[in-house]
């Protein structure tokens, strides 16, 4: 008698599927767990804010402006959204952020550099930043080496233009100007008067300073002190020459 084979039977697979699909629901409701207990526990939250290279404004001032918080979520902001609202203040001139877990956040600040002062009417000093902003420097002292700004208006658009030309000639020169004030004519609405410490006046204009300011040095560095005009055509007549001589007439001439 032949023999007949008898097909095997699969187990059946539903009591597996169950078994998977309860696993997952638990892991999942674990998981759910320890993320609650995680952000509800001090470990998810900022503990420690620190900022570095703020000169003009005070930590306090700062936190507000960012919207940081000691105690607030941890990933509750990014760094970028913080560095863009310090972005916003006129005196910064580059932000950082570092966040690193758990709960630190470092703020590194670069201000914009001081290129010159103004007197208030009441006496008071003012700093000027290399992009034209004022700040109020509360201790009251001045640097030796910076400029005086006098007789400038305060919405002068010649005045940022300015700050911004002195941040970037050499710091020697500007060491040496003691003064500069505003001398505008039809031919040069931007045209500035100089003082130096070694008694030189210069006049020159807001938009040609930078490129004057090689010339200007070496004036100064070899001739005795005199008028020096850095303009179209650069002149340099001797005090004593410039009393005794018509105006136009003159020892130097650079073009």
């Amino acid at each position: 008698m032949p023999k007949t084979t008898v097909p095997l039977l699969k187990e059946p697979q539903q009591k597996k599927k169950s078994s998977r699909k309860l696993a997952g629901i638990l892991f999942l409701l674990v998981l759910i767990l320890l993320c609650v207990l995680f952000f509800r526990s001090s470990i998810s939250k900022i503990s420690e804010i620190s900022f570095e290279g703020n000169t003009y404004l005070s930590d306090q001032e700062l936190l507000d402006i960012s919207g940081l918080k000691v105690g607030a979520p941890f990933f509750g902001t990014s760094g970028s959204k913080i560095e863009s609202k310090l972005s916003g203040i006129k005196s910064i001139q580059e932000v950082r952020v570092d966040k690193s877990f758990p709960g630190k956040v470092r703020v590194e600040i670069q201000e914009y550099p001081v290129v010159a002062y103004e007197l208030t009417a009441d006496g008071q000093l003012n700093g000027l930043l290399a992009n034209g902003t004022r700040v109020n420097l509360d201790n009251g002292t001045m640097p030796i080496e910076k400029p005086i700004l006098t007789g400038w208006s305060p919405d002068d658009p010649n005045l940022p233009k300015l700050c911004g030309t002195l941040a970037n000639i050499p710091d020697a020169l500007t060491t040496e100007i003691s003064e500069i004030t505003p001398s505008p004519t039809v031919s040069y609405p931007d045209r500035i008067k100089m003082y130096t410490r070694s008694k030189f006046e210069v006049i020159s204009a807001v938009s040609v300073l930078a490129e004057k300011a090689e010339y200007m040095n070496m004036i100064m560095d070899s001739q005795d002190p005199g008028i020096l005009t850095l303009l179209d055509a650069d002149t340099y007549v001797p005090y004593e020459t410039s009393e005794d001589e018509p105006d136009g007439e003159n020892d130097t001439t650079h073009k």
